[in-house]
């Protein structure tokens, strides 16, 4: 496991939950759950999670750690907030699954090769190369996930799509030079670092906070 992930299971020994409301996102919803399922039904990725939310949030309450952060169905989420619209108690049950994920992810203990994970990863530093999205590289870098031969193949796959987009002047194959820029890249960089240290601001002063109440609570 890594530091972090070390320095969490120490810090928060037996108590998951406690975690998960100290460090991710509306965390503190999560016992708020009264295990209705409207969630999973409204979903339209249902079928294919491995644990739905209600049972994401059932086994939060239940100390599963490991088999919570380590599984695949946070990344599942479509964001398409069927779930938050139609569950009785009004959970902001998208925002807790993309905040789940992230936690994983800042621990290094997310799903190895997961596709949700690594498509981000891949968009992400697409955009921040620029500012905005090249979609020929992103397009390519996407193709070759899986190595050469797999991206040869993916690409030959598409190229009737490829074609259509350049037809349609969707597709520039001058992209591929570096493409469009934003004027001003630094700045772009400098508000992301910013947004990014608040971020860690937060977690730290509620994971500090949390710590102090379970130590007077155990006095």
């Amino acid at each position: 496991m890594s530091d972090a992930n070390n320095q969490m299971v120490e810090k928060y020994r037996n108590n998951f939950l406690k975690e998960v409301e100290a460090n991710v996102e509306e965390g503190d919803w999560v016992k708020m759950c009264m295990q209705c399922g409207v969630c999973a039904g409204s979903c339209p990725m249902g079928p294919y999670w491995e644990h739905p939310p209600q049972e994401i949030f059932m086994m939060i309450r239940a100390g599963k750690r490991e088999e919570v952060l380590t599984s695949e169905s946070m990344w599942m989420c479509t964001s398409c907030y069927n779930c938050i619209s139609r569950c009785p108690r009004e959970l902001p049950i998208t925002h807790i699954m993309h905040g789940l994920a992230h936690y994983a992810k800042r621990l290094g203990i997310a799903p190895k090769n997961q596709a949700t994970l690594r498509f981000s990863q891949k968009f992400w530093d697409n955009l921040m190369a620029n500012g905005r999205v090249n979609e020929l590289k992103l397009g390519i870098a996407l193709y070759f996930l899986d190595g050469i031969v797999q991206g040869v193949k993916n690409a030959l796959a598409a190229t009737g799509l490829g074609l259509g987009m350049y037809k349609a002047k969707r597709l520039n194959p001058m992209e591929i030079l570096g493409g469009h820029s934003i004027k001003d890249r630094s700045g772009l960089k400098a508000m992301i670092k910013k947004a990014q240290e608040i971020e860690e601001a937060r977690i730290s002063g509620n994971s500090a906070g949390n710590s102090a109440g379970n130590s007077a609570g155990n006095k």
